[in-house]
């Protein structure tokens, strides 16, 4: 799907504020409601908006600690990795993870309570797993830029 400016208006708009009415975003972007319901729509059933959701703030949560995890593989053993992967989607501390190029193999973003039980995690969980040889951890002393817009 091709984006023109009210695609890329619409998708800027959606992701500063998921919540806003259909009126009030057809407004903004010059379109009646009913032509904008239709061009999301499109944006939705073409994969481009995947999902809509709040922005939660984890230390209001108490997830006060954040850490960047670096992982280094033992050895690219095909089962190994499948279990590494599935373990690392079903840990709620883990948030996201990435495989990348470089020196380490995957990164994570972790979010715990405290120092205690991050360590708790790596112990108990990330070097339990067997196709991880290392990790290592940098703390995210504060956050400078999240959740911005993709802008096309």
């Amino acid at each position: 799907m091709k984006l023109d400016d009210r695609d890329c208006r619409i998708l800027t708009l959606l992701q500063e504020d998921s919540r806003i009415s259909n009126a009030d975003l057809a407004e903004a972007v010059g379109m009646s409601a009913s032509a904008l319901w239709r061009r999301v729509r499109a944006l939705e059933d073409a994969g481009i908006i995947e999902r809509y959701g709040a922005v939660v703030n984890a230390p209001a949560m108490g997830l006060g600690f954040q850490a960047i995890v670096h992982v280094h593989l033992t050895r690219h053993d095909p089962d190994k990795l499948v279990e590494f992967i599935r373990a690392v989607e079903t840990s709620p501390l883990v948030q996201e993870c990435y495989a990348t190029t470089g020196q380490a193999d995957y990164h994570l973003r972790v979010l715990a309570p405290d120092l205690d039980a991050y360590n708790r995690f790596l112990e108990g969980f990330l070097f339990r797993l067997p196709a991880v040889a290392s990790a290592q951890t940098n703390v995210v002393l504060r956050t400078i830029k999240r959740d911005k817009p993709v802008v096309p």
